[in-house]
């Protein structure tokens, strides 16, 4: 797949995510509980997949041969766990991205994709196998930690607890490695389809727990909202994680993971401008987050060499 084709579809994965993340992160201030909206998200995902996986002869095929897989011992029970990191990352959009805005908790999250895709693509983790840590890759990451900087700059995150602020960078440093293991696990199963399935299972098991053991404490949420859209994060997730399985192969895990930082930016940009939050970024600050961020994924798409066991 050329680099430009795969670059536009992680463009569009982080666009989606952005998205999603703004649908969930609302949905978790209507309810009151981001637990319990991280929960609905991640079950009407599930819904769908099923529905999907059972209709089409790729998902069949796929569950069959993942079935026969775990059975024979050649898919590991850690590829199986990539639905944990989505828990995470729809978890964290449902308690923060209401309060901190999409673009805060996007540069968060660039962060920790950052840092662990440089480090999985050095061990060889992804399906991509071992690539090379070059001048221009580690330069890419570098400046997406700029990004961070730049927006964590200023007073606009006085009175925003710590662990919110924490919460996005181990979400960033959780889909890396998601993106790696689904890229792995597509592999063995023929289909992206199947692997996102998969993710959905464990997500949701976790997050109904979750949830379960939350309401069990606090109670249920006072009120329901009605307006349909808030209710379409599971269906987005489904999408972008059917795509980054099927990118990460083609892209190695940081390229994928840079490329999905500019969609997320631009759209997080648009969406904080038209719909701030408490903790938006300013204009300023925000354009030159994006124009670093951007810039980062330019130096580091410059050619780069793969190394093979």
């Amino acid at each position: 797949m050329p680099t430009w084709i795969a670059l536009g579809g992680a463009a569009l994965v982080g666009v989606l995510t952005a998205v999603q993340a703004r649908i969930n992160g609302q949905l978790g201030v209507r309810l009151g509980d981001g637990l319990v909206a991280a929960a609905i998200s991640f079950g009407t995902g599930l819904l769908i997949l099923i529905v999907l996986s059972a209709a089409l002869p790729s998902g069949r095929r796929g569950f069959t041969a993942l079935a026969t897989g775990v059975r024979a011992r050649r898919i590991p029970w850690w590829m199986l766990a990539g639905g944990a990191a989505g828990a995470l990352t729809v978890a964290t959009q449902g308690i923060a991205v209401g309060i901190i805005g999409v673009s805060l908790f996007t540069v968060g999250v660039v962060a920790g994709q950052a840092m662990c895709g440089l480090i999985l693509d050095r061990i060889g983790y992804g399906p991509a196998g071992v690539v090379a840590v070059t001048l221009p890759r580690v330069a890419g990451g570098a400046l997406a930690l700029l990004a961070v900087g730049i927006a964590l700059a200023g007073d606009g995150l006085s009175g925003i607890p710590l662990w919110m602020l924490v919460l996005p960078l181990a979400t960033g440093i959780g889909i890396a490695w998601q993106q790696a293991t689904n890229g792995r696990l597509n592999q063995r199963v023929g289909t992206p389809l199947t692997a996102t399935l998969v993710n959905f299972i464990g997500g949701t098991i976790i997050l109904v727990g979750a949830a379960a053991v939350h309401v069990a404490v606090v109670g249920m949420p006072a009120q329901v909202p009605g307006e349909a859209w808030l209710y379409l994060g599971g269906v987005t997730g489904v999408i972008y994680i059917i795509l980054s399985a099927a990118l990460v192969t083609h892209t190695g895990v940081l390229l994928l993971g840079l490329g999905v930082v500019v969609g997320q930016l631009l759209t997080s940009f648009a969406l904080d401008t038209l719909w701030p939050t408490p903790a938006s970024p300013g204009i300023l600050q925000a354009i030159t987050m994006v124009v670093v961020a951007l810039l980062s994924v330019v130096v580091a798409t410059r050619p780069w060499r793969r190394l093979r066991r």
